[in-house]
């Protein structure tokens, strides 16, 4: 693709304003362009990821775990990562290492829950976002009804992330607050478009 087009993008990784997919596209294109226009591929996790995905939770801070995730000792992540691979559909952000990871588990539920993290030194660049587009894609082309997930009431930020991408509050019984998107809410229609069709 011409790269020196002047379209608006925010970088001249590549220019995907005019991309209309072709049948072989996965539900959602796995380039994603951050908010300083650094280029990165979110895409679903390799087993060659393992190794990077375990040392980027093994390098959260404890103040950045939250409800008891990611866990605190390489042998509990290494453990929790396995098991997520085994029953989960997950998804990585890579740079020049994994950046962030979603995941949505059960996948044989028609309503898995779903989590997203994202390395503390990548924070605020719209990476975790792109990774739950990335879930809300492939769950709804599975043919899943719902996702859900639990976020502490405190995490305002997630919450308004979750908010806008079309995520409802169900119930909020104590600390934390449950919230369900309906696979049939037209975000999970609009993040399969292709780019150049968004």
């Amino acid at each position: 693709m011409d790269d020196s087009s002047d379209s608006g993008v925010a970088c001249s990784a590549w220019d995907h304003s005019g991309c209309e997919g072709t049948p072989y596209c996965p539900p959602r294109c796995p380039r994603f362009v951050d908010k300083y226009g650094a280029a990165l591929i979110v895409r679903p996790l390799e087993p060659a990821d393992r190794d990077q995905l375990v040392a980027m939770y093994l390098d959260f801070p404890h103040e950045h775990r939250s409800m008891g995730l990611p866990p605190a000792n390489r042998k509990q992540v290494e453990r929790w990562v396995d098991r997520l691979v085994e029953r989960g559909r997950n998804f990585v952000a890579v740079d020049d290492a994994v950046v962030g990871h979603a995941v949505y588990s059960p996948t044989t539920a028609d309503v898995p829950e779903f989590a997203v993290f994202v390395h503390p030194d990548s924070h605020d660049l719209g990476i975790g976002s792109e990774l739950t587009r990335h879930a809300i894609a492939y769950a709804a082309s599975e043919g899943h009804e719902a996702l859900c997930l639990d976020v502490q009431r405190d995490n305002h930020r997630a919450i308004h992330v979750y908010r806008r991408l079309g995520f409802e509050e169900v119930e909020s019984p104590g600390v934390d607050v449950t919230m369900r998107l309906s696979l049939s809410h037209p975000t999970a229609a609009q993040v399969q478009l292709a780019p150049g069709l968004t």
